[in-house]
């Protein structure tokens, strides 16, 4: 299984200096094999890995001890291996179980900076302390759809995908593909279930990605309890469950903004729901849609208001999961479903890209789904359609407003050809970020 992150680690490597490189992602989002599996083994002679989680005797090393060269020594009797610090790999895994191993981040940072030090951990963002300007920062997220293509080994529609072909016969393979992947998401160990069953019946391969999800939701149901601290682990799950279930009340088949009463009993607004909804967004296990209100006009962070958003969910597998929604109701596509399914397999894809949360827009009864700010500085209508019906009455609504210079469609068919009202079929959501 391949992913799209590795050029990063790449980079990072050729560096002539660099700082530590600590990646950050939700649970289960492949971070370990990325690094033990794609990265080390093929780009360096020795990967020497230590697992904070799995042997707590490592934290030891750490306590009242900032000297790098130290920790080296100690690390190196403890493996009974020698690190060479010009040519290995060193990998702390799980560095979020030892605060002691973050803060000495900051000392390998200035004291051996053409060390190849890289950390993993999840829950990177719910730290008490981070060590800031000190580490090269790379996130990660459940598989792209991009990622989920070369999962199904299929180098041709591949390339297809990566040009953006227009051919019908192509359109075909990836829209079949896509309704895969509203099912199966791109957790790692569901996708690695879908394709190595592909020899299966279906409603064994189904029964396997299930029972992935479930086991996956109730880690998190875990972790809630072990990482919330201060917070309710409680009202986590209260938010968290909540999630499926505000997308799944579409508008006109448009996701409406978060509604806070509700969710938790005897609280309806912003602020007592304020640290559940930032536990979640800081542990990537959601993401925020700030709703602009007004006239669109760079930069668009300064018209947003904090109580204003869409939340979405980091995988469209597991939020179809939650839902227990069926993968012949996400073929049939029929169903009252598509709509926010769509905007969140969109959504998921610009986070992927590196966006840190995205904008959309709505006055009135209309709505537009994503606001981007394009490569030359102008700002571009996202309209996602779910099916194969392109007349988007809000996009009409805004370009008689604004007259912007490109508006994009996402629908379920090819699309056209037009560079300035651009139709495009949903599968090139990511294509947007490049504009």
């Amino acid at each position: 299984m391949q992913r799209n992150s590795l050029t990063q680690l790449i980079n990072w490597k050729n560096l002539g200096s660099r700082k530590p490189l600590l990646i950050d992602g939700a649970r289960q989002t492949g971070k370990t094999y990325l690094v033990s599996q794609l990265f080390g083994p093929k780009h360096f002679p020795q990967t020497h890995i230590f697992d904070f989680k799995e042997d707590k005797r490592l934290h030891r090393y750490f306590v009242e001890n900032i000297n790098p060269f130290e920790i080296i020594k100690n690390l190196e009797i403890h493996q009974g291996r020698d690190i060479d610090l010009a040519n290995d790999l060193i990998f702390f895994d799980e560095i979020g179980e030892c605060p002691d191993a973050i803060g000495s981040l900051k000392y390998f940072c200035e004291k051996i900076p053409n060390a190849y030090l890289c950390a993993s951990g999840s829950n990177i963002g719910l730290l008490d302390s981070f060590p800031v300007g000190k580490v090269q920062l790379v996130e990660i997220y459940p598989l792209t759809f991009e990622e989920f293509l070369i999962a199904a080994e299929d180098p041709k529609l591949l390339s297809a995908f990566q040009n953006q072909s227009r051919l019908e016969a192509v359109h075909t393979r990836l829209w079949s593909l896509l309704l895969d992947y509203y099912f199966v998401g791109g957790m790692p160990e569901a996708v690695n279930e879908w394709f190595i069953s592909q020899n299966q019946g279906i409603n064994e391969r189904c029964q396997g990605v299930v029972q992935i999800h479930k086991n996956l939701v109730a880690g998190y149901y875990r972790d809630f309890g072990k990482y919330s601290g201060k917070a309710n682990a409680l009202h986590i799950e209260a938010v968290f469950n909540n999630i499926p279930l505000q997308l799944a009340k579409t508008v006109d088949d448009s996701v409406g903004r978060y509604t806070f009463k509700g969710v938790i009993p005897q609280k309806r607004r912003y602020r007592e729901l304020l640290t559940p909804i930032e536990w979640l967004c800081k542990a990537k296990l959601a993401n925020k849609n700030y709703v602009v209100n007004s006239e669109p006009k760079n930069p668009l962070k300064s018209l947003i208001k904090e109580n204003l958003f869409k939340l979405f969910f980091f995988d469209v597998g597991l939020l179809g999961h939650l839902l227990e929604i069926s993968y012949l109701q996400q073929r049939d596509q029929n169903l009252n479903i598509k709509g926010f399914i769509a905007e969140n397999f969109v959504q998921c894809e610009l986070i992927a890209c590196g966006m840190k949360h995205t904008y959309s827009w709505q006055e009135k009864n209309a709505e537009i789904e994503f606001i981007l700010k394009s490569a030359s500085g102008d700002l571009i209508p996202i309209e996602v359609k779910s099916g194969t019906r392109t007349q988007a009455k809000s996009l009409q609504s805004y370009q008689h407003r604004y007259h912007p210079q490109r508006t994009v469609k996402l629908v379920g068919k090819v699309g056209g050809t037009d560079p300035t009202n651009m139709v495009w079929p949903l599968y090139y959501g990511k294509y947007v970020a490049n504009l």
